[in-house]
This record gives C-alpha cells, sequence and structure tokens, in this order.
C-alpha cells in the first residue's frame, strides 16, 4: 500500500484532488469535530466528487456513522477497531465494495432495528447554534431568519425524536440526544446554556489522507 499524499485539511485536498483520479484508489477521511459538529458537508463534497472515501475516526456513535453513510463514504472504521479492519475497509473499497466492521454494523442493526432521527442539514446547524448560544433570538439574529423559524424546526426536531422512540422535551434532552448522535461534544457547550460544559470546541480540524492501495495489476492480500 502506498500513500499518495497526505493533508491538514481538506481544503488542501480537494484543491489538489477536485474530483477522481486514477492516482487514487481510496480517500481516507478522518471525521473529527470543528466547531458546529463534524464536517458531514465537507464529506459529502469529496463523495461526490467521485472519490471512494473510508472515514477512520474516534466518533463512535450511531448517528455519527450513518450519517457519513448517508454521505457517501463506502465504510466508516472506528479508531478503536484497529489497523487490520482498516486495511480491509481500504482493500474493499478500491475494489468498490463495502467494508463493515463492528462499529458499522451496530449503527446499521440500530437504524434497522429503531429507526432514528432524520434531521435535516438544516436541523442540525440550528439545533446546535441554540444549544450552544442559549438563545431562539440569537440564533435567529445569526442566522438571519425569524424566531419563529428556529422555533418550528426545534418542534419539528423534538417530534422526530419522539417519533424515533427517543422523547427530548426539554433542552437538557435534546442536549443529551445531540451528544450520544456525535452532533455535539461537551466541549461545544456554554456553561451557562444548560448547566455544564466546557468552553471552546473539542477539535477544530478535518484531515484527509490520500491513498493507493497497491501498484497497478495487483490486489490486496488474502485472508484479511
Amino acid at each position: 500500500m502506498e500513500v499518495v499524499a497526505g493533508f491538514a485539511d481538506t481544503a488542501g485536498f480537494i484543491a489538489r484532488y477536485p474530483s477522481a483520479t486514477p492516482e487514487l484508489d481510496v480517500t481516507l477521511f478522518a471525521l473529527q469535530f470543528a466547531v458546529g459538529g463534524p464536517r458531514f458537508d465537507v464529506l459529502r463534497q469529496i463523495c461526490e466528487a467521485g472519490h471512494r472515501v473510508v472515514v477512520y475516526s474516534y466518533l463512535s456513535s450511531a448517528e455519527v456513522i450513518l450519517t457519513s453513510l448517508d454521505a457517501g463514504a463506502m465504510s466508516y472504521i472506528g479508531k478503536f477497531e484497529g489497523g487490520t479492519h482498516l486495511l480491509a475497509a481500504i482493500c474493499a473499497a478500491a475494489q468498490g465494495r463495502r467494508y463493515v466492521g463492528a462499529a458499522m454494523d451496530h449503527a446499521l442493526r440500530i437504524s434497522a432495528a429503531t429507526g432514528r432521527p432524520r434531521l435535516t442539514g438544516r436541523e442540525k446547524e440550528l439545533l446546535c447554534a441554540w444549544i450552544q448560544m442559549g438563545s431562539k433570538h440569537l440564533v435567529a439574529d445569526r442566522q438571519f431568519v425569524e424566531t419563529s423559524t428556529v422555533r418550528g424546526h426545534l418542534e419539528r426536531i423534538r417530534a422526530k425524536y419522539a417519533d424515533a422512540g427517543r422523547p427530548a422535551a426539554t433542552k437538557a434532552a435534546l442536549t443529551a440526544r445531540a451528544i450520544q448522535d456525535g452532533l455535539l461534544c461537551l466541549g461545544d457547550i456554554r456553561d451557562d446554556s444548560v448547566g455544564h460544559g466546557c468552553h471552546g470546541p473539542c477539535d477544530p480540524h478535518s484531515a484527509s489522507a490520500a491513498q493507493r492501495t497497491s501498484p497497478p495489476g495487483t490486489t490486496c492480500p488474502a485472508g484479511i
């Protein structure tokens, strides 16, 4: 396996590889927390450009994994799963196949068994902003919308959680759901917004790494 290039941020990757290229068999995407939550939008942009993407992350909630798959990732491997599973996922993606590790399998089973709230990107954005800012009025001013618009989105979010069997009638409950589903971490929450938390985002960066799995004409080793 040859590592073609590594990038400290996704902007550098997109600038160099705006579309799929024979130079890359697989792109390894290190999904991390950024300001406002994981950068699923960037992941989706890379996938839509035609790159075969394997997400490799310390984030392990089912919502994060399922949202990554929705964005177009072929496989999702948790860092806690180890290098053997990562290598298997990279080899499978290079052949156009999906490798299902333990964390991904668990997330898919949860989705199939119970369903999950299918929040839109806008709903996730406003939910995170409301939890972080502590006021619907502040969110409305920042997003250039009416307060009633923010309130309506929050009502729909609560309804979706209730339909999924995970009611969240209070702000504290919605905050807990957002943390459980990987939309926020405790570091994103203001001390005065829900009564706990610490200042500053957990991690300001996302990173991508480009991989060539093997020289042209060869295959990945069997038994992985």
